[in-house]
């Protein structure tokens, strides 16, 4: 993997890795993750994925570390298998028709089609919670709007280039919003061992629901991960602030 990336020193005891695509970032922050949950990593306080690069913060000795990471033996992409997330979706965006046509489909195959994919949480940014999923192929990329929102409610499934996301809260955003979680406060809970739901390395399908329903709105999460929610999370998600 020495020809695909660079790997900076920040400080005394951090690296920033620069990757040449999302697909060989999101490889290595899986290797990354593999090796410190085998025991196999050297001592590494923090580990940052961003679109194509990866902050290791917190290394004791970032020498012997930076050398390592440029002899690893990485696959091109990350791995497909692993815990998924389930997250249900009413598709009544407001952009539904835009998306469609950009897709040359009709509305009601946007939902299908959106739901059809398995994304990958590549990171996180903007608000707290707010996840950069990527799996959609390059004909369905699309581009953002070209006048932004001074609000998107808390709760909206959006396109933006390659990333689809849901909004965790009320915020200003110029993204193509084509469905809505009918309740996102799962998504973000600061009471929660771990706040964000959706958080980088994470498996994401989307459920389809019917439009006016009323199921059961809370996501499904893999077997094993403790989702309590607490009322001040579900307060602030409904609470209207921008970010």
């Amino acid at each position: 993997m020495s020809g695909d990336l660079v790997v900076r020193p920040v400080g005394r005891q951090a690296l920033l890795v620069e990757l040449p695509d999302a697909d060989r970032t999101g490889a290595l922050h899986a290797e990354l993750l593999r090796r410190r949950a085998a025991g196999t990593l050297p001592p590494v306080g923090e580990i940052v994925p961003g679109a194509r690069t990866i902050l290791l913060d917190g290394v004791p000795d970032p020498g012997p570390l930076a050398r390592r990471l440029r002899d690893w033996d990485v696959p091109s992409a990350p791995p497909a298998d692993g815990d998924v997330v389930t997250v249900p979706v009413v598709y009544d965006g407001p952009d539904l028709a835009d998306v469609a046509a950009l897709w040359g489909v009709a509305e009601d195959e946007v939902g299908a089609l959106h739901s059809s994919y398995t994304y990958r949480v590549a990171f996180c940014g903007f608000a707290p919670g707010f996840g950069y999923l990527t799996g959609l192929p390059g004909e369905l990329h699309v581009p953002r709007r070209s006048t932004p929102r001074t609000r998107v409610p808390a709760g909206s499934v959006a396109l933006a280039g390659p990333y689809s996301a849901v909004y965790p809260r009320a915020t200003p955003g110029g993204w193509q919003i084509i469905g809505t979680m009918p309740d996102p406060s799962a998504l973000w809970d600061p009471a929660r061992e771990r706040a964000a739901l959706l958080s980088p390395g994470t498996l994401v399908r989307y459920a389809p629901l019917p439009r006016g329903s009323a199921p059961d709105p809370a996501p499904q999460s893999p077997e094993g991960l403790d989702l309590p929610r607490s009322q001040s999370a579900a307060d602030r998600s409904s609470d209207g602030e921008g970010r």
